[in-house]
């Protein structure tokens, strides 16, 4: 009789919303939860979340969380006899599945051999094709030559993908569309996933132009089974990375399903493989042709969708797999999808990054002032970060993930929408107003969501602005002036801008400070009883003013009443967010500012905080606007820092590997 592992404590080898994630389960289940976290991790909630929690000391991933010894003695160090790695980090590294073992601990994820065979890539795509799965062409890059790229390009065929064989995620892809291109695609795609995963290997493979990403949620126990249950679709993608998942795809047909459950589980069952896996498809949906693309040998970030539609508990399938649980029981309980399974539910979600869409996706780290959302049925929030949290440059931007389920899929779709709108995130730039304008795009409610839909729909990327300027600038004042009336003492009473003159109104200035380059916003205003009379943009207003707090008020404008909840933070930024989902900050021009030096701007500085991997000019280099001038990675991600206009580089004032600040200036034009 085969002998199967016991555990009471299990230790999460990551961070955010996924070790929370784990932890819920895991207290579910009577088993006792131990975080890890860096320094920047300090105060996160996935340590406040924890029975115990140990301190890995240092901030880059290398240093902690992708730091095997370190996670090791953590687990020796609590009595912890199970690891569960997430998803990410150090979940798809079999060195560490190995050295689980050889530290006695059970490790809540497949066989070391399993993760080597699918964590190669183009290794797992030979797998693959000999068992029959249909693949694309491609192609291994094994030496340093240009010329030996071309040669296996032109076989490969364009457009093409260059793409780390060790690692996912987007990290380590470039999509290069003709040969001029791809020097610089293979170069930067190696650098990129060299720091990511540890190893440049990459490959070239054929892209599909008009294909969408089709996955299959498969299962493998101890005992030779396998299931799957059913697909996801993942198409909706930025730089390869994904932005929303729904289960099921709004086309794959009851017959592509069965067979594409069929291939995966025959790839399960010819690995042996144990535990959660995906098995990744490119699929063309004008024939209802598939493509093997990879498979995932973790849980994937996208899992609640195929939990909400098949009412499973994921991670707990995983723990019963790793303590024996034969995977009949699943098909007896009718969770398996058979042949013609659909889901009579639909469930969508979208990721919530710190980053802004409209300027090219670049991260937004920095402090989250506040995070906060209500309870709506058929709403899920899987939050990695609470009010107060400090997104780090050092990890993945993304905040959260948050999911719907309804009867249909537009009846998600709208749900999602909503409830994004209705969240109050104030501090930092986030994709969440792309999210909504996603989710209520037509093509999106009319399931046309091939992998280059946000390519055809660039205007997504900074949807038409929600809010009532005169609104939100009404409440901002009115707030502000409650709250120093409040805090006012013996001249409590006393209107806005009293004086022994006759009053007027008073007049101030406010400056938006969630759009760009906003320009100062001149105001007067005079309140009489609930009425604010309000004069900006060279135009009058009356609104009437119900229900004012420290935090809030009612405003109505043209008969529309709405409500206002305002924040004041640090008494300098004011943040508005109203009941129809518009959300704005405004900061006031001080009455007696401090005088100040002119700061003039300059080319060549760094928008966020990273690190150097690339520079591209020397002192004496002509250069013309929109050139590169170097490449920086910051947040797991590169990005490149241009020339604004032409010029001559004075100097390079920063060095491939140096750290350096947002807004740091790395090179000097003339």
């Amino acid at each position: 009789m085969p002998t199967y592992p016991t555990f009471s404590t299990v230790l999460v080898a990551n961070r955010g919303e996924i070790a929370r994630r784990v932890f819920r389960t895991a207290k579910a289940m009577g088993l006792r939860t131990v975080a890890v976290f860096s320094d920047p991790d300090a105060d996160a909630p996935h340590v406040r979340d924890a029975d115990v929690a140990v301190a890995l000391g240092g901030n880059s991933s290398t240093e902690t969380y992708l730091d095997i010894a370190k996670i090791i003695e953590a687990a020796r160090k609590t009595g912890a006899d199970a690891i569960h790695p997430g998803y990410g980090f150090l979940s798809e590294n079999a060195g560490f599945a190995e050295a689980c073992a050889a530290a006695g601990v059970a490790f809540i994820g497949p066989s070391p051999d399993a993760i080597r065979e699918m964590g190669i890539k183009h290794e797992a795509k030979a797998i693959a094709k000999a068992a029959g799965v249909p693949t694309l062409p491609d192609a291994l890059l094994t030496g340093d030559a240009p010329g030996d790229w071309r040669a296996a390009a032109a076989g490969v065929g364009f457009p093409l993908l260059v793409k780390a064989s060790a690692g996912g995620g987007g990290k380590g892809m470039r999509l290069v569309a003709s040969i001029e291109g791809l020097e610089d695609a293979v170069n930067g795609a190696r650098r990129e996933a060299a720091a990511a995963f540890g190893d440049g290997t990459v490959f070239l493979e054929r892209y599909l132009t008009a294909s969408r990403h089709i996955e299959i949620q498969v299962f493998g126990d101890r005992h030779g089974g396998a299931v799957h249950f059913g697909e996801r679709e993942c198409s909706v993608q930025r730089r390869h990375q994904k932005v929303v998942e729904e289960a099921p795809s709004p086309v794959v047909t009851p017959e592509t399903r069965r067979q594409m459950g069929e291939v995966a589980c025959a790839l399960v069952r010819e690995l042996g493989y144990v535990g959660a896996g995906t098995v990744e498809f490119l699929f063309d949906d004008t024939d209802q042709s598939f493509y093997f693309l990879e498979m995932n040998t973790r849980l994937q970030v996208e899992h609640p969708v195929t939990e909400e539609v098949v009412g499973r508990d994921l991670v707990r399938l995983q723990f019963d797999v790793a303590l024996g649980r034969r995977l009949e029981e699943e098909r007896d309980d009718q969770g398996i999808a058979p042949d013609g399974w659909r889901p009579a539910a639909h469930a969508i979600e979208v990721r919530l990054y710190a980053e802004d869409p409209a300027r090219k996706y670049i991260p937004s780290p920095g402090k989250l002032a506040l995070y906060e959302h209500a309870d709506v049925p058929g709403i899920r929030y899987e939050d990695g970060v609470a009010s107060g949290s400090v997104v780090s440059h050092y990890y993945d931007p993304m905040l959260a993930k948050v999911i719907a389920t309804g009867a249909t899929r537009v009846e998600a779709a709208e749900k999602l929408a909503l409830a994004l709108e209705g969240m109050r995130i104030h501090g930092l730039k986030t994709n969440r107003d792309q999210l909504a304008a996603i989710l209520r795009d037509p093509d999106f409610l009319a399931g046309a969501t091939r992998t280059d839909f946000l390519e055809l729909h660039p205007e997504l990327a900074a949807p038409a602005d929600r809010v009532d300027v005169t609104a939100h600038l009404a409440a901002a004042i009115a707030v502000s002036v409650f709250r120093r009336r409040a805090a006012g003492g013996a001249t409590a009473f006393a209107p806005p801008g009293w004086r022994l003159l006759p009053y007027d109104g008073a007049n101030a200035a406010w400056t938006r400070q969630d759009v760009r380059r906003a320009p100062e916003t001149p105001v007067t205003y005079r309140f009489d009883g609930s009425t604010l009379y309000l004069i900006h943009g060279g135009a009058e207003y009356e609104l009437s003013l119900r229900d004012a707090a420290p935090e809030s008020v009612r405003v109505t404008l043209d008969g529309v009443e709405r409500l206002c909840r305002v924040r004041v933070a640090d008494d300098t930024v004011v943040w508005v967010d109203d009941s129809v989902g518009g959300h704005s900050a405004w900061k006031p021009t001080p009455r007696f500012p401090e005088d100040t030096d002119a700061v003039s701007g300059s080319d060549g500085a760094a928008e966020v905080p990273g690190t150097v991997v690339a520079i591209a000019v020397a002192a004496g280099d002509r250069v013309r606007a929109g050139q590169v001038l170097l490449t920086m990675e910051a947040m797991k991600m590169e990005h490149q820092v241009k020339a604004g206009h032409d010029g001559v580089v004075a100097s390079v004032d920063c060095a491939v590997g140096q750290f350096v600040d947002a807004h740091q200036v790395l090179v000097t034009l003339t």
